[in-house]
C-alpha cells in the first residue's frame, strides 16, 4: 500500500485561504457528479426567477433561499455519506444500505419542506395573479 502524497504545510492566512479552495472543490465535485444536485440547482434557478417575476418580498426571498440552501446542503451531506459508506463497506452490508437510505431520506425531507415553503411563498402571489 502506497503512502498518500503529502500536502505542503500552510500556516495562517494561506491555510485559511486553502480551505476555501478545498470547499469550492467539494462543491464543484457535487455539482459535476451528482444528477440530483443538478436537478436541485435547476429548480433553485426556477424558484429564484419566479420570485423575481412575482416581485416577492425580501423576507420571502430569504425563506426561499434558506429552503434552497437546506436542500443543497442535505444533498452534499448525502453525497459525502454515500462516498464514506462505499469506502468503508465496498461489499453489500445491511447497515451500509440503511446509512445510505437515511441520508437520502434527509434529502427527501428537506425537499418536501422546500416545496411546502414554496407553496406558502408563491401560492398567494400566484393566486392573486390568477384572480386579478
Amino acid at each position: 500500500m502506497s503512502t498518500p502524497p503529502t500536502l505542503p504545510q500552510r500556516k495562517g492566512l494561506a491555510k485559511f485561504m486553502a480551505g476555501f479552495g478545498f470547499a469550492f472543490g467539494g462543491l464543484w465535485h457535487a455539482i459535476r457528479t451528482q444528477l440530483n444536485m443538478k436537478v436541485h440547482i435547476s429548480l433553485a434557478i426556477i424558484a429564484s426567477a419566479l420570485g423575481i417575476v412575482l416581485h416577492i418580498s425580501a423576507i420571502e426571498f430569504a425563506l426561499i433561499f434558506v429552503a434552497i440552501a437546506g436542500v443543497l446542503i442535505a444533498e452534499m451531506f448525502n453525497t459525502a455519506i454515500e462516498l464514506c459508506v462505499d469506502l468503508a463497506s465496498p461489499s453489500y452490508h445491511s447497515l451500509a444500505k440503511t446509512a445510505k437510505d437515511v441520508a437520502a431520506g434527509a434529502v427527501l425531507l428537506s425537499a418536501i419542506m422546500a416545496i411546502i415553503i414554496a407553496l406558502f411563498v408563491f401560492g398567494p402571489h400566484l393566486w392573486a395573479l390568477i384572480h386579478h
